[in-house]
């Protein structure tokens, strides 16, 4: 009898701890749906509160719109254009104002620009190419009186300004590196080059070396002149060149220290059926990438940093300066060898470029938090 009454017992505490675990079970499953809720409401949280962050508070001096003087040395091609379209865009985006110089290769002149910015009481001074036995002292006055510089393709030391280039010596070398490699060392070329630029200064450095390098490919004529018609004066003088040389053999290939002088050779030689020349140059832009891509076009090669890249760059250390943000005194972006055996069939621009040349355009260089607040903000407006 007491064993029956222990195992009714046992079995009606198993049947109650059977109904509670259920009942529990039910709450638990109950009580998740508002556990995951909760959860997914931090994460919502978490997520505004990276959000908050990544949109830093824009710097004071840059509440209001930003006046800047680009100030160029000349303006002549396709590189050019592109390069002044990238710093009007970067601007453009942060919702300041850009005024253009032209100086028509005349460095009084663009001196002369620098001190009509500084009495504009301008925020910033961009400078493209120049000398710095020209542009030294008024820059000096420029930052003296707070306005921050920063210069492309110039030989300014001097202590505040930001000096950017494309790494000129990498742009000759693996241009130069290219044909030599294509020419397996030994035959005749023409090089294309004009002095009095600082990037041409620092491309013949190179070049010096090169020939040093391959004693075996010879410089049968060299020639260049920078002028309101580069192009055009290229192809004049490279149709003389071809005349001197008519054979074939004679001339293996051109080395063209700049895309105009580039387009100008390209042209002169498609004209005199003589496409056995390659040639080998230094810059893109659109239209070069056209007559790069034509069929059976003797221009091979050359090596680029995006020009538009290099403009929103400048502006962006600009207003990194003014932001009151330390910044380097030098800063080369890193240029890319492009060959026309990388390109597609069909016609491609410099946008699409990124996806035939790696790392092509995105530098993500003097990039601060706050840009994406400011651009966000102009952008809303």
């Amino acid at each position: 009898m007491k064993q029956f009454r222990f195992h009714y017992l046992f079995a009606l505490l198993f049947s109650i701890l059977v109904i509670l675990s259920g009942c529990l079970n039910e709450q638990d499953a109950v009580s998740s749906k508002p556990a995951k809720q909760e959860n997914s409401a931090s994460e919502k949280t978490s997520e505004t509160t990276g959000a908050t962050t990544e949109q830093a508070d824009i710097p004071e001096k840059l509440k209001k719109p930003i006046k800047i003087a680009a100030i160029m040395q000349m303006s002549i091609g396709t590189f050019s254009s592109q390069y002044i379209a990238g710093v009007k865009e970067q601007v453009q985006k942060f919702g300041g104002e850009v005024q253009i110089y032209n100086a028509d290769n005349d460095l009084t002149k663009m001196a002369s620009y620098v001190e009509t910015a500084i009495t504009q009481n301008v925020d910033a001074i961009l400078l493209d190419h120049g000398r710095a036995d020209a542009l030294e002292a008024p820059v000096k006055k420029a930052v003296a009186k707070g306005i921050p510089v920063v210069a492309f393709d110039n030989d300014l030391n001097v202590p505040g300004v930001t000096v950017i280039d494309q790494d000129d010596y990498s742009l000759a070398w693996k241009t130069l590196k290219t044909l030599a490699e294509d020419l397996n060392g030994e035959g005749n070329i023409v090089t294309i080059w004009v002095g009095g630029f600082t990037p041409m200064e620092r491309r013949h450095v190179i070049y010096d070396a090169f020939k040093k390098r391959y004693p075996n490919i010879k410089e049968v004529a060299k020639f260049g002149t920078a002028s309101a018609n580069t192009a055009l004066d290229t192809q004049t003088q490279m149709e003389a060149i071809l005349k001197k040389f008519p054979n074939k053999g004679d001339i293996d290939a051109v080395f063209a220290t700049w895309d105009e002088f580039a387009k100008g050779a390209t042209r002169a030689i498609e004209q005199a059926g003589r496409n056995e020349i390659k040639v080998y140059g230094i810059d893109l832009s659109d239209e070069d990438l056209q007559m790069m891509q034509k069929p059976n076009s003797p221009w091979v090669a050359t090596t680029a940093t995006d020009p538009a890249e290099v403009g929103r760059v400048q502006v962006r250390f600009a207003y990194q300066k003014i932001a009151g943000e330390k910044t380097p005194n030098i800063y080369s972006l890193e240029p890319h060898l492009v060959k026309r055996s990388d390109l597609p069939d069909q016609q491609v621009s410099m946008k699409d470029l990124h996806q035939y040349i790696s790392g092509w355009g995105q530098s993500n260089v003097a990039i601060s938090p706050w840009m994406k607040t400011l651009e966000a903000q102009v952008k809303n407006k």
